[in-house]
């Protein structure tokens, strides 16, 4: 099933409450999940096929969102309204215990990944207008690849580690999120409105675990 959250527009419709969640031009970072407890009240979990366990841990000294999936997928989201003039690089720590072999991640029957993080742009009422983009550790295409998602034309996937060589390891990640809507849909996008995390392994019947850390937005 497509893996983009169809957000309602609750920004929009209370933008009071929206103020909140943009950072402010004086501020340096926003952070969108540390995973230390304070914050896991922010995100909400969606299903798309089974279920992908996710759960608190400390694991090699730090605060981490262990995900484990057996032919699963669904995925954990944060509605946050980010100002990508303010702060468009998004940064995250992410470990694999391992991939998903020779799955083709270009077609529906491939279509899984031992880790994904993703920013999603709210079409609002016009639902066909949400885009998203996918920074995926895939199985076994080159880093750096892109491709559309095999789903839906408004996702795209960018593969920023690939295989297995650095399972076990934890890798620190920094991408400029409006440098890559840009690329990749050719619209100058200023604002994102939700970010998720997934463990998926539903198409492939499979199975995979992964953990997240320290996800932020920050000036630079």
């Amino acid at each position: 099933m497509p893996r983009i959250f169809h957000l309602p527009y609750r920004i929009a419709a209370a933008a009071a409450l929206a103020g909140s969640l943009i950072l402010h031009p004086a501020a340096a970072e926003n952070r969108i999940g540390l995973f230390n407890g304070d914050d896991w009240q922010d995100w909400q979990q969606k299903e798309f096929k089974g279920r992908t366990q996710y759960s608190l841990v400390s694991t090699d000294g730090r605060a981490a969102l262990k995900a484990d999936s057996r032919a699963g997928a669904s995925g954990l989201f944060r509605e946050i309204e980010i100002d990508l003039t303010q702060t468009p690089y998004l940064h995250w720590s992410w470990r694999i215990d391992n991939t998903l072999g020779n799955n083709d991640e270009t077609s529906k029957s491939g279509d899984d990944y031992p880790a994904r993080v993703y920013v999603v742009v709210s079409g609002g009422l016009f639902f066909w207008r949400t885009r998203a983009v996918n920074y995926v550790w895939s199985s076994n295409r080159p880093a750096g690849s892109i491709w559309p998602n095999a789903y839906t034309g408004n996702a795209r996937m960018i593969a920023v580690r690939s295989g297995d060589g650095e399972r076990g390891q934890w890798r620190e990640e920094r991408r400029n999120v409006r440098d890559d809507l840009r690329r990749l849909f050719g619209k100058d996008i200023t604002r994102i409105h939700a970010v998720a995390v997934m463990t998926d392994t539903d198409d492939t019947g499979g199975a995979a675990t992964a953990y997240y850390s320290d996800l932020y937005f920050s000036a630079q």
